[in-house]
């Protein structure tokens, strides 16, 4: 049975061109969301590992070694078992620090330009030998169901076409953005046919050709052939070696670590892969016996590795036939695809950037993705050129084992990502040379058209397939003990030990906090433009700040730190993570250290460690806990603390801090003092700096009202912690203020009383006999001269009555009002009322007054008792003004401050009566004018608001005239009413 090249070559378009079209829709939303990242289809998507290997190679292998073809499956099998301490280790790695391929793994762990690179080339060479496998089946396989078909013509068109898919599958996107979620589900279906196809065909033969399972008993035991009854003994060292390659092909092939980790849609998918890839590939390696029986049954005239197809002919069905090729081409493309697209990234980022880092570009994504897939082009090239030169001439099997051989160089690096610290990267290249070197020599060179060659010259050459397991070995044993000895030998770098802790089991990376050049956001912006242009760099810090969740301006030390560690990440994934650490290191840097040390970032270690909470065990997991209850013993201290740092920079803010500023510990962690608010940060500044351990009473006006501040400072050094820094205790004494100025107040009040009612007794009986004697003398005389001395009499009588009221009233008046009485007041309002009373009087009719504070300006207090301020302020600037004058009161507002100002254009004061105007019964007045008490009232009235009052005069310097008083008082903010209620009720 046969078919024309062109409806092969059709069949194949269509297959392809359906392929893309459900990575298409998939793209494009379709395809639910919930559908796409279900596990099934990531557990299929791994299905791509098989390859050619699970249609074709495997029948072939299993007709020369029995079950040993087993040991393909069985390796990455338990690789998969192991996924909690070989898997996930490395994905945690990668996607904390956007590392796409193994060798961005190895330029990340052993920070080395040279490690990448190698690691590209390794991987390169080995998998031109497994993208020849899979040219060749494809090609032969093409030839067998179309005879007139020229190989080489089948070869150049389907590279030609996996080069076109390749391109629209996986580099139509920016570089480092999501994951390709189109190319999982296409890939998915693949491995979706593939499966069905074997199982259909082993389902045929098993029912057709050998009427079942008794059938096939039947014929196992008539056939007493090796190869029929699969009883070949297992080779130890082929099946071992076989089953370490394919163990370590989880990790370094470049198309099983993209599937696994780059295209990873959570933790969770990789644990149900853990047991869904092996119970997958178990399905695939099911029909491979009977397959094998089937072809030997039907007397195929295929090779083994082609019974699938030679099956499906001599079964007379063109569609079987069909599908038979579509499942190996469906095979040998997803494994082409996602191979090149995985080996085009790693020579982007570790070939090309190094040698050439784009610059002067308006758009860098579109140079990324063009370059890739120039590469892509040449990557599929090569392999075809490869495939013609020397592929070609080798068994699907030996061009297996030659790509497997040539990766497995790569596992002793991988496991010391994860496993040995101490492992470096003059260890790491050392050994993968030596490795890689008997490699060529023993493997690649032999089944090369160089065979001959070297024979020539005389060197060593395989004499048969059969052996190359042992050169496996040896390759594998010199690479890890070179490795071994160069590591231990050499000294790891600064740089090579802190990516060695990130990467090692249970680490914490320790940072230093260290001072960034760039002191915003912004600043990053301007200093990456540089390297990567405007437009770039733009988006890339506005990316680490949407992924952080920072504000669009970020300005804080702590949060910059975190921002440069999120754009490195992130270029790493665009650029690879040399590149990215050579830009971010050179336009991103810190600041020359001041001593030998810097300071650890603790805040980032606080914060990684509560990522650890649930993994933390045993001895760790007490130290956690302890950690935590101090930490949270410090955040519950009923007294507000704080730690700075020696550079001023805030390491820690409790609970109770928050209360009393009223900001809160993650808007300020990490920060600098500079950052708190103008009044506490000059408080802390000036303390924190200053000399002095403690700080006793020290006022700060808070939303409208006075607090008295008892601070208290200490070192952090010591034995234990030698970065240095400070804590600082903040005692709020206001309510004990207050306290003790209400007791002073109601003892001075008593005092005052008392005195009161003296003066009260003891000189009002003797005014009221003088006042009673001088009415009797107006009844007893007529002579006008002493009525007019009696008259005198009683006015002055009058007037030490008053003087008695007035005293009376001024120590009544002295008591601080209670603070529940405080209430938002009008400043305009209490001055419009005061000159409203003061028209009152026919006093003062030609005085003009000019109402200029703001309607918005307001304080916490007494209403009636600031218009009483007022009432006595305005009332001594009439009295001072001539006739005509103008009075003047304005407002303001400095920071935390109201300040009112009552200007008149009177005489002013004399200097040194300055002193004394605010002291009882002293007034600048003439006889009969005053008490001396207005002053004394208005002073104690502003003092209980927790003001002060400040006399200037002459006012102005050019005329030599008027007074100003100037008032302060705490002015009032939104939410005092609700800090107010809040006192009361503790």
């Amino acid at each position: 049975m046969s078919f024309s090249l062109l409806t092969l070559l059709g069949s194949s378009l269509c297959y392809l061109i359906l392929l893309f079209g459900i990575a298409h829709i998939t793209e494009r939303g379709v395809i639910p969301r919930s559908w796409v990242r279900h596990p099934l289809v990531y557990v299929l998507s791994l299905g791509v590992y098989a390859g050619i290997w699970a249609v074709y190679a495997a029948v072939g292998l299993a007709a020369e070694s029995g079950f040993g073809f087993l040991a393909y499956y069985l390796g990455i099998s338990g690789a998969f078992l192991l996924a909690p301490v070989l898997l996930n280790p490395i994905m945690r790695i990668g996607r904390a620090y956007q590392l796409t391929s193994l060798a961005d793994l190895f330029a990340f762990r052993y920070r080395s330009q040279w490690a990448g690179t190698l690691v590209t080339l390794c991987s390169g060479a080995a998998i031109l030998s497994l993208l020849s496998m899979q040219i060749q089946a494809v090609s032969t396989s093409a030839s067998l169901l179309a005879p007139e078909a020229s190989p080489g013509v089948v070869s150049i068109y389907f590279s030609l076409t996996v080069v076109l898919f390749t391109m629209l599958f996986g580099a139509r996107r920016d570089q480092g953005s999501e994951s390709h979620q189109g190319l999982v589900v296409a890939i998915a279906f693949d491995s979706l046919i593939k499966l069905a196809s074997l199982l259909l065909l082993g389902g045929i033969l098993l029912f057709s050709v050998f009427g079942g399972m008794g059938g096939l008993e039947q014929w196992l035991s008539l056939n007493t052939s090796p190869a029929g009854a699969m009883t070949m003994s297992i080779d130890d060292g082929s099946w071992r070696a076989l089953m370490l390659m394919s163990f370590a092909g989880a990790l370094v092939l470049p198309h099983m670590y993209h599937m696994i980790f780059s295209e990873n849609p959570s933790p969770k998918a990789l644990a149900k892969a853990s047991w869904g890839l092996p119970l997958y590939l178990l399905l695939l390696a099911l029909p491979v016996p009977v397959i094998l029986w089937g072809g030997q049954e039907l007397g195929v005239t295929t090779g083994p590795d082609f019974f699938a197809i030679g099956i499906a002919q001599a079964l007379g069905s063109p569609l079987l036939t069909l599908l038979m090729y579509i499942a190996g081409l469906s095979a040998a493309s997803g494994l082409m695809i996602v191979s090149t697209l995985a080996l085009a990234g790693m020579v982007l980022n570790h070939v090309v950037l190094p040698l050439r880092t784009p610059r002067d570009h308006a758009d860098i994504y579109r140079w990324l993705r063009w370059t890739k897939r120039l590469l892509i082009v040449v990557i599929i090239m090569t392999a075809l050129l490869f495939h013609d030169t020397v592929g070609n001439n080798l068994d699907l099997s030996i061009l297996g084992a030659i790509s497997l051989t040539g990766v497995l160089q790569l596992l002793p690096g991988a496991l010391g990502v994860i496993y040995w610290p101490e492992g470096n990267r003059r260890g790491l290249i050392a050994g993968l040379v030596t490795g890689t070197l008997i490699w060529v020599a023993t493997l690649v060179l032999p089944f090369s058209h160089t065979a001959n060659l070297l024979e020539w010259l005389g060197a060593p050459i395989i004499p048969e397939y059969g052996n190359w397991h042992l050169f496996t070995f040896i390759s594998l044993t010199a690479n890890v003990t070179v490795f071994a000895i160069a590591s231990v030998l050499s000294a790891s770098s600064a740089e090579e030990s802190s990516s060695a802790q990130a990467c090692s089991l249970g680490a914490l990376s320790r940072p230093q906090r260290r001072e960034l050049v760039a002191t915003s956001s912004r600043d990053f912006v301007q200093q990456l433009a540089d390297p990567l242009g405007l437009g770039v760099a733009r988006r890339e810090v506005e990316r680490a700040i949407s992924q952080l969740k920072l504000p669009q301006v970020e300005y804080r030390p702590y949060q910059l730190r975190r921002l440069r560690d999120q754009v490195e990440i992130n270029l790493s994934g665009l650029l690879g993570p040399s590149v990215a650490s050579d830009i971010v290191k050179r336009h991103l840097g810190f600041k020359p250290m001041a001593s030998s040390g810097t300071a650890q970032d603790i805040r980032y270690v606080e914060r990684t460690l509560g990522e650890y909470q649930n993994q933390l065990t045993g001895l760790a997991g007490e130290l956690d806990n302890l950690r935590r209850h101090y930490r949270q013993t410090l955040q519950n201290l009923p007294i507000p603390a704080a730690s700075v740092g020696d550079d001023d920079e805030i390491l820690m803010w409790n609970h109770t801090m928050e209360q009393l500023t009223g900001i809160a510990a993650d808007d300020v962690v990490g920060a600098r003092l500079m950052a708190l608010p103008e009044h506490w940060a000059a408080l802390f500044e000036d303390f924190v700096n200053g000399p002095d351990l403690h700080r006793y009473k020290h006022r700060l006006d808070l939303k409208g009202r006075p607090h008295w501040l008892n601070l208290h400072k200490a070192a952090l050094s010591g034995p234990d912690h030698p970065e240095g820094g400070s804590i600082i205790l903040v005692e709020d004494q206001t309510e004990t203020r207050l306290l003790e100025d209400e007791l002073m107040h109601s003892e001075r009040l008593a005092s005052v009383g008392r005195l009161a009612a003296g003066v009260a007794h003891e000189i009002g009986n003797p005014v009221t006999g003088i006042s009673s004697l001088a009415q009797n003398l107006k009844l007893e005389t007529d002579n006008p001269d002493i009525l007019a001395t009696a008259e005198q009499i009683q006015q002055q009588t009058r007037r030490i009555s008053a003087i008695l009221q007035s005293l009376m009233n001024f120590a009544r008046s002295g008591n601080h009002a209670p603070a529940n009485r405080y209430e938002p007041v009008t400043i305009r309002r209490c001055v419009e009322e005061s000159i409203n009373l003061l028209s009152l009087s026919d006093k003062g009719a030609g005085i003009h007054y000019q109402n200029d504070c703001p309607v918005n300006l307001m304080v916490l207090g007494d209403e009636q008792r600031l218009v009483q301020v007022f009432v006595n302020l305005l009332a001594n600037a009439r009295d001072a003004s001539p006739e005509g004058g103008l009075i003047r009161i304005s407002g303001n507002r400095e920071g935390y401050s109201a300040i009112i100002e009552v200007t008149d254009e009177g005489s002013g004061i004399p200097e040194d009566q300055l002193d004394h105007i605010f002291e009882p019964f002293y007034t600048t007045k003439g006889p009969n004018q005053g008490t001396g008490l207005g002053l004394s009232l208005v002073y104690s009235i502003i003092e209980e608001h927790y003001g002060n009052i400040q006399v200037i005069s002459p006012a102005s310097p050019t005329t030599d005239h008027g007074t100003c008083v100037r008032l302060t008082l705490p002015a009032y903010e939104a939410d005092t009413e609700s800090a107010l209620s809040q006192n009361e009720r503790s």
